[in-house]
């Protein structure tokens, strides 16, 4: 199936669902999140879910990818937070690592990360829903 243009659509089709639900397991799984009522008084983030199709290099649908979001346009720079990272590598890096490695012969191996998680904690309680 191709990407839904509506969230809508996503819980009719079964592969979505458990796109979804995949994601969510990888949340109970990691540990990243603990699960409580709404609680007074305090600001509540937000969530959206983002749904892609992976595809292979003939363009064929290989998986459908569910990532659940926060709005992070919801957030002013100071109050709720002090700075953005985003950890891609650079090209430059890539093309320098397979040159070293093609030069000292080392065997290269491609993987695919179904799902990355900041490893730390947190000081300050965030609520999102």
């Amino acid at each position: 199936m191709i990407g839904p243009n509506n969230i809508k659509v996503a819980p009719t089709n079964s592969d979505w669902i458990v796109s979804m639900q995949d994601e969510l397991g990888q949340f109970q799984r990691n540990k990243v999140w603990h699960l409580v009522s709404r609680p007074p008084n305090r600001i509540v983030i937000g969530t959206r879910w983002v749904l892609r199709n992976k595809l292979d290099d003939l363009g064929a649908i290989v998986r459908n990818k569910a990532k659940l979001v926060v709005h992070g346009y919801n957030q002013q720079e100071g109050i709720d937070f002090d700075e953005t990272v985003a950890l891609v590598a650079r090209l430059e890096v890539i093309r320098l690592s397979i040159a070293f490695a093609s030069h000292k012969g080392f065997k290269l191996f491609q993987m695919d990360v179904k799902s990355t998680f900041l490893n730390g904690y947190l000081k300050e309680e965030v609520f999102v829903e």
